[in-house]
């Protein structure tokens, strides 16, 4: 219970962007740029989209799994999870370990092309199939 204590904490302290107005404001905790913090959400919402994806992919054919609606939200979430990570490492003016979520963008972009890729997999294979007549 104390570790949610101090999670708890942790965010409730007020933002600060460098570690030298963390010492100023008295906040032992460092929680990273906004550059940082915009690919790590852009990251988490790529998961997302894969973590959902997968098993939309695994039970689609299933009747009554909602795997269509899956696909859909794993569709969404990979593509909004990959351009968030395209459009931050076209803005970024830095390389790894200079604070502007280059790493992070990079994982949202991979991830998001396969969350993105895992939905429209499951997506296609929602579709019915086409009926064909009997061969007589």
């Amino acid at each position: 219970m104390s570790v949610l204590l101090d999670l708890a904490a942790q965010v409730a302290s007020p933002v600060c962007t460098t570690p030298a107005e963390c010492a100023d404001q008295g906040v032992d905790t460092f929680l990273g740029t906004p550059e940082r913090v915009w690919a790590s959400v852009a990251a988490l919402v790529a998961v997302g989209g894969v973590v959902i994806g997968w098993p939309a992919w695994r039970s689609v054919r299933r009747a009554g799994s909602g795997g269509r609606r899956r696909a859909i939200a794993a569709l969404v979430m990979g593509l909004v999870g990959g351009l968030n990570g395209a459009v931050k490492l076209a803005v970024a003016d830095g390389g790894l370990g200079t604070g502007n979520g280059v790493f992070g963008a990079a994982m949202a972009l991979a991830l998001g092309l396969a969350g993105a890729a895992l939905g429209g997999l499951a997506l296609a294979r929602s579709r019915p199939s086409p009926v064909t007549p009997p061969l007589n």
